[in-house]
């Protein structure tokens, strides 16, 4: 392996790591905000972190073209519009379930986005279809159900998550073909914070007493968008939440968006997949040791069906002739 191979596996590792305990900060966040604040004000700070990126690329005369600003408009309005939906369920589940938990099933998008993209004419091979098997049985082992009622509701819920996350890579990967990278990311990101504060000024009051019908023994210590903002003592919420809002903004959005374009020039396609893949891990590990989660026997075993689903999922990319191991 060269060094530009080797650099390049080491800012992958770094992206993963930070993707995984962006989990954890996901988590924490609604010690004080609700779910949709919190996603609000991290996806505006994740929109304004790829600015200078944009400008500086403008600058060098490396910036994408794009054919009519209406036709771009609609395209980071249809992703930003995915995204929302994404990210709201996985907040939504966080609400319910661990951080590990979480982290292990939204990577389920890599099993079901091959399987989505039959619908789009794309061929989907064996290995697909048994990583779909060995991630249902992960998803089992994850949610640990005694009976089909046990099964935690906020597994399912991000379950509903992963499900949109492949749509919204599907979007991506036609989109960015006509589209600036940094552009469309920067614009989905505020579309999705646009969603995310109307729906924390009009729904949340409704999640919240819907979280207690839920699940009655849960505490949901956060402050709706509402009570914020009658709250004289707002600020002082808001800046308990700014090392959350802050990672979750900058250092999961914008920084490991970056490492991650510039590691992918020189890491061979079966590196970046099988690093990337260790976001749950990092998500479980960050849970374990910022927020005192224990998985058991049966969590642990599920996180292991799910890892090795999204790696067999990936069997051709793993094990092509070309960029191989």
């Amino acid at each position: 392996m060269n060094r530009r191979a080797f650099r390049a596996d080491l800012l992958l590792l770094l992206t993963a790591g930070i993707w995984g305990f962006g989990f954890v900060a996901q988590s924490s966040g609604m010690e004080y905000l609700g779910p949709f604040t919190y996603n609000g004000i991290r996806f505006i700070l994740g929109s304004l972190s790829l600015l200078p990126l944009i400008f500086f690329k403008k600058s060098k005369g490396t910036l994408q073209s794009s054919a009519g600003r209406g036709k771009q408009f609609a395209r980071i309005l249809a992703a930003g519009s995915v995204l929302f939906v994404a990210v709201a369920f996985q907040q939504l589940g966080l609400m319910f379930t661990t951080a590990g938990n979480a982290g292990f099933i939204t990577g389920f998008y890599v099993v079901l986005t091959p399987v989505f993209g039959i619908f789009l004419g794309k061929k989907t091979r064996v290995p697909t279809w048994i990583g779909m098997a060995v991630a249902l049985a992960g998803l089992y082992f994850i949610s640990k159900p005694e009976d089909i009622t046990a099964i935690n509701p906020g597994d399912l819920i991000t379950i509903i998550s992963a499900v949109f996350w492949s749509c919204h890579i599907l979007v991506i990967d036609h989109l960015v073909q006509k589209t600036d990278p940094l552009i469309l990311s920067s614009g989905q990101f505020a579309v999705c914070a646009f969603y995310a504060l109307a729906a924390a000024f009009a729904v949340e009051p409704f999640v919240k007493g819907w979280s207690f019908r839920l699940a009655p023994d849960s505490v949901q210590p956060w402050k709706t968008f509402a009570e914020l903002l009658g709250s004289p003592g707002a600020a002082a919420i808001v800046a308990g939440a700014a090392i959350p809002l802050l990672y979750g903004g900058l250092a999961s959005v914008g920084i490991a968006y970056t490492l991650q374009v510039v590691a992918q020039k020189d890491a061979p396609p079966a590196h970046a997949t099988i690093i990337l893949c260790l976001e749950g891990s990092f998500a479980a590990l960050g849970g374990m040791l910022l927020l005192n989660e224990k998985p058991g026997a049966f969590t642990l075993l599920g996180f292991a069906f799910m890892l090795g689903a999204m790696l067999i999922t990936q069997w051709d990319v793993i094990f092509a002739k070309r960029g191989g191991l």
